[in-house]
C-alpha cells in the first residue's frame, strides 16, 4: 500500500475518538507498529491534529476540518499575504498558528505557485497599518476575557492622539480592518475602535461588570 493511502487510513482509523495502540493500528493495515510509530511522527509534524506517544495510544484531537478547496490566484495571494500579516502579530498563540498554516500551504501548494504568492510579503503594502494594529491583540483579547479596562493611545485621522479610558467588549473584522468594540469613558458612549489607529494599550489594573448601558448588549445595532 503506498504510504499516503497508509496515512489516509491512518487518519480514517482515529476519527471516531477513541484511543488506538500502534499494535492494533498495525494489525488492521498489515505494517509493523515501528511503521506506525514513522507514519504518526509525519502526520503530526504535518499538522494533524493527533495526540499521543509511543506505548500509550493514538486519538484525534477535536479540530475544524475544511473541506477541499481550489484557490485562484488572486486567492492564494490574500491568504498568503495575510498569514504573513498575523504571523508578526504580537499574539504568540496566533503567531504561531498562522506559521503552522503558512507551512501546512507550502507543503500543499505548487512550487510555482508559491514563488509567486510569497512575492506578497516583501512588496510595500498598503496594509501595513494593519499588521501594527494586530501587535496589539494579545493586550485586548486579555483585557475582554478578564474583564479588565484599558488605557488606549489613539490616533484621529489627522494624525492628532487622544488617550481614551475604555471598556473593552468584542474584536470584530472586517475584511483587513480589525475594530474594537468599547465603552468609553471620556465621552459616556459606545465607540468602534480601528486597530491600525492605536498606537499604545495598557491594561489598568481596574476590573468592570455589567452595567445597563455600557453592555454589548445595549449598543445600537
Amino acid at each position: 500500500m503506498p504510504r499516503t493511502d497508509r496515512l489516509f487510513d491512518l487518519i480514517t482509523l482515529l476519527r471516531d475518538g477513541r484511543a488506538h495502540r500502534a499494535q492494533d493500528l498495525a494489525a488492521v493495515l498489515t505494517v509493523s507498529p515501528r511503521t506506525i510509530y514513522r507514519d504518526m511522527d509525519r502526520l503530526i509534524a504535518a499538522g494533524v491534529p493527533i495526540e499521543g506517544t509511543r506505548g500509550s495510544g493514538y486519538r484525534a484531537r477535536d479540530a475544524i476540518t475544511l473541506p477541499p478547496l481550489t484557490l485562484s490566484r488572486a486567492e492564494l495571494d490574500a491568504l498568503t499575504l495575510g498569514i504573513a500579516i498575523v504571523a508578526e502579530a504580537a499574539d504568540p498563540d496566533l503567531a504561531a498558528a498562522a506559521r503552522a498554516l503558512e507551512a501546512r500551504i507550502e507543503a500543499a501548494t505548487p512550487t510555482q505557485a508559491l514563488a509567486e504568492a510569497e512575492a506578497w510579503k516583501t512588496a510595500v503594502s498598503p496594509w501595513s497599518d494593519t499588521a501594527r494594529g494586530l501587535s496589539h491583540l494579545a493586550i485586548l483579547r486579555g483585557a475582554i476575557e478578564g474583564r479588565q479596562k484599558l488605557r488606549l493611545t489613539c490616533r484621529d485621522a489627522g494624525g492628532a492622539c487622544q488617550v481614551r479610558t475604555v471598556r473593552p467588549l468584542k474584536l470584530d473584522n472586517w475584511g483587513r480592518v480589525w475594530s474594537l468594540a468599547a465603552w468609553c469613558e471620556e465621552e459616556a458612549g459606545f465607540r468602534d475602535l480601528r486597530l491600525d489607529l492605536i498606537e499604545e494599550a495598557q491594561a489598568l489594573p481596574e476590573l468592570f461588570l455589567d452595567e445597563p448601558g455600557k453592555r454589548l448588549s445595549d449598543r445600537a445595532p
